[in-house]
């Protein structure tokens, strides 16, 4: 007696989830913007010898979250032709600066969304903190950036050989939001034609 109305139910809310979905806001994934500069007679050293990846002097110290972008680094690295070697043994270092922030539908920023970096010196400062709010209807999102800065240095003189930097944004519901998407895509962008023309800025689009 009771089953026709249950399977009424279940019908309706069905049929208002896939409303809800239709009305969803699609996410949104902005393109790499990659900025690379490369020391004079620096280019018979790169993508070869020995590495270690590490993060950038002034950071705080490393944290579960920012481990997904030092992977990515060095398994471009790797592709390259560099191997990973412990920093005692390496001939050259990589040092990592990650930043994520959240910047609200109004178009201001929020604040960082923390992947363990901290107050640091150089291009990428920032500053580790709370998490962001995620707008879970339609309407306007949400904007979530990230910035990585990479300098490969000889460790012996401390040299700098190369720096790159890239940095995109997406909407929360981009399946980039995610730190370990968003390490893989920024590291490929920003190692995509290595090491690059010294001073050259390009925009790399991210596949869906």
């Amino acid at each position: 007696m009771h089953a026709q109305p249950r399977k009424l139910s279940l019908v309706a809310a069905t049929a208002m989830l896939a409303a809800l979905a239709g009305c969803a806001t699609p996410a949104v994934t902005g393109p790499v913007e990659v900025t690379r500069f490369v020391a004079p007679a620096a280019s018979d050293r790169l993508a070869r010898g020995t590495v270690f990846v590490e993060t950038a002097p002034g950071s705080q110290p490393d944290s579960l979250a920012l481990a997904p972008y030092k992977q990515a680094v060095a398994r471009e690295l790797v592709r390259l032709g560099y191997r990973e070697a412990p920093r005692a043994g390496a001939d050259q270092v990589a040092q990592v600066r990650v930043e994520r922030f959240a910047t609200g539908p109004e178009g201001r920023r929020r604040g960082p969304v923390s992947v363990g970096v901290g107050g640091s010196t150089g291009s990428y400062g920032s500053s580790a903190g709370v998490g962001i709010g995620i707008n879970l209807g339609g309407g306007p999102r949400e904007m979530i950036g990230t910035r990585i800065g990479v300098m490969i240095r000889d460790k012996r003189s401390g040299a700098t050989y190369w720096e790159g930097r890239a940095q995109f944004s997406v909407s929360d519901n981009s399946r980039y939001a995610d730190t370990t998407a968003s390490a893989a895509a920024v590291a490929e962008a920003l190692f995509r034609d290595f090491p690059g023309n010294n001073g050259e800025t390009i925009e790399v689009r991210v596949r869906e």
